[in-house]
């Protein structure tokens, strides 16, 4: 669990200098609108920014973020195992970093009205390119909270 909050916060921070950059990064209350919907059974939308507001969006927004970080991270441990927690390596954290990546392009985007790897935007090779990059740092930062726990654990 610590080491996909890490690995998010991680991304978080690499999304706030993207921001700070001035680089557009996705609305969060956007994925908790979109998960208020779930609940009510709709799965997808023509365009999510013009769906109907749930209450606590962004709140939803941010607990799902997280909960699909740990989710991820606990994919990584249960393949690569308790061995891996105990001494981390780069190349499987970033790898599964990179395959997260299939999570927006092929079901997020296109449930949100932007189309599979974002074939609906106005940039969508420059948009998948931003979601690699994004799940690429969050594969870093599976790695970096990896090592934290391991050192500080031992």
């Amino acid at each position: 669990m610590l080491i996909g909050i890490g690995a998010t916060a991680v991304m978080d921070a690499w999304l706030l200098l993207l921001k700070h950059l001035g680089v557009p990064t996705l609305n969060f209350a956007f994925i908790g609108r979109w998960v208020g919907h779930l609940f009510r059974g709709q799965l997808a939308h023509a365009a999510i920014a013009k769906a109907v507001p749930i209450r606590g969006e962004l709140a939803w927004g941010w607990l799902t973020h997280y909960a699909v970080g740990v989710a991820f991270a606990t994919a990584l441990v249960g393949l690569q195992g308790a061995d891996w927690v105990r001494s981390p390596t780069l190349l499987p954290a970033l790898a599964v970093g990179v395959c997260t990546v299939a999570a927006p392009l092929l079901v997020m985007q296109p449930a949100m009205g932007s189309g599979f790897a974002a074939s609906r935007t106005p940039t969508p090779l420059k948009n998948c390119l931003r979601s690699l990059a994004n799940h690429t740092v969050f594969g870093f930062g599976l790695y970096l909270s990896a090592l934290a726990i391991a050192l500080i654990s031992r």
